[in-house]
């Protein structure tokens, strides 16, 4: 025999202090939640008596209401025990909520080995992470689509912001994933339209702002003297490197190879690891005095031209193993980043992404054209590199209030 009972989720708790009522189903020790569509603090309800207490203006209104719905889930409970004689929870609240929505976290996960082979590692590793601490935070995985709520992201979002401390950016992150969970649904003829919350829900970003070394700063980096073979002076050189060959990403530096090349046109050609799109272009002298220094006699053609990855190997076993070496060696090389920015007293954190910032910004100031620019760091719009162009204009801003009186 199946119970029903109403049950207020003190635990998620928003900012106002109002929880979630819901109609809890157990049956054979196996327990459903389906919300009742109704907010309340804790001193507005009694446990006891199943009522909203008189302390609430709408208390009459609200407990009419209850009892009608729970008066209607054991008038729905009750037909189905009388049919089937053997029934799961999951009919039960499938009976009670009147039609069939599908678990939102079975649907989830099984969407994210779907696209596993379309994205990259890193992309399916924050998929998985995010659906997972949303899964976390409500408690259980009992939770169907239509019980995800403009009120339940609202809270969900107030909890990613007060107690995780979550920036508007990754707050952004996570909804985002959760929300192409419904999208992929709603493609696939899962759930109905009307089902998406997320059009309801406001999303901001931080203000971003993006460091850059200087043409000083870079040069006093090069002119830093480190142990031969050091990680020190490899992780030194990849990043200049990088500002001198079209901002390259860690990524696309650690794995670039002699075939990737062409030492009489002085040229790099090879794909991108994020985009996977074929980039090529030609480099110059700091870039050129680097790769020089790295080369070796009788090298393969497939053989990395900066030692950071060990056991070719196994870097090129599969693409999970590819995704871990890379991120291993990232976080190496930043940690030796960081130590080397504290010495040149940096204002700010150095680490290999860095790089990528210095060549956009140092080439637009040079006078280099933004199409080409943008087209040098693979960017997908012009509009993502506009981003640098508006630092230059905001340094000039600070020229002007600096030295113009």
């Amino acid at each position: 025999m199946a119970s029903i009972k109403l049950i207020l989720r003190t635990h998620q708790a928003d900012q106002t202090g109002h929880s979630p009522l819901y109609i809890r189903v157990i049956k054979d020790r196996k327990t459903k939640f389906i919300t009742a569509g109704v907010k309340l603090k804790e001193n507005e309800w009694d446990e006891a008596k199943q009522k909203v207490k008189k302390n609430h203006p709408n208390s009459a209104r609200m407990n009419a209401s209850l009892s009608q719905k729970i008066a209607d889930a054991e008038g729905q409970l009750a037909d189905l025990e009388r049919k089937v004689k053997s029934v799961s929870i999951n009919k039960i609240k499938e009976a009670i909520k009147g039609k069939e929505v599908p678990n939102f976290f079975d649907y989830a996960y099984k969407r994210c080995e779907k696209i596993k082979g379309n994205l990259a590692v890193s992309s399916h590793r924050a998929y998985y992470g995010n659906i997972k601490k949303f899964e976390e935070y409500l408690g259980t995985r009992d939770i169907y689509f239509d019980d995800i709520t403009v009120s339940v992201l609202m809270d969900y979002i107030s909890h990613l912001s007060n107690v995780k401390k979550n920036t508007n950016t990754t707050q952004r992150q996570k909804i985002i994933i959760l929300a192409i969970m419904f999208k992929e649904a709603i493609k696939e003829d899962i759930i109905p339209p009307h089902m998406y919350p997320f059009s309801k829900i406001k999303l901001t970003r931080n203000n971003s702002s993006r460091s850059f070394l200087s043409k000083e700063q870079i040069q006093g980096l090069l002119n830093l003297n480190f142990a031969p073979g050091s990680i020190s002076e490899i992780a030194r050189d990849m990043f200049v490197f990088s500002i001198y060959a079209g901002g390259l990403r860690f990524s696309d530096v650690v794995d670039l190879q002699h075939q990737h090349f062409n030492v009489e046109e002085s040229r790099i050609k090879k794909v991108i690891r994020k985009t996977s799109r074929l980039h090529q272009f030609k480099m110059g002298s700091v870039a050129l005095n680097i790769l020089a220094k790295y080369q070796k006699e009788n090298a393969l053609e497939d053989d990395f031209i900066f030692p950071i990855v060990k056991n070719k190997e196994l870097y090129f076993k599969n693409e999970e193993t590819k995704h871990k070496i890379i991120e291993s060696g990232n976080v190496l090389c930043n940690t030796y980043l960081r130590k080397i920015g504290k010495e040149m007293k940096l204002p700010f954190s150095l680490s290999f992404h860095l790089s990528r910032h210095s060549f956009a910004t140092n080439a637009l100031n040079n006078g280099m054209r933004i199409e080409h620019v943008s087209k040098l760091m693979d960017h997908k719009e012009i509009s993502t590199t506009q981003i640098y162009a508006k630092i230059i204009s905001e340094e000039l801003d600070k020229a002007v209030d600096n030295y113009i009186f």
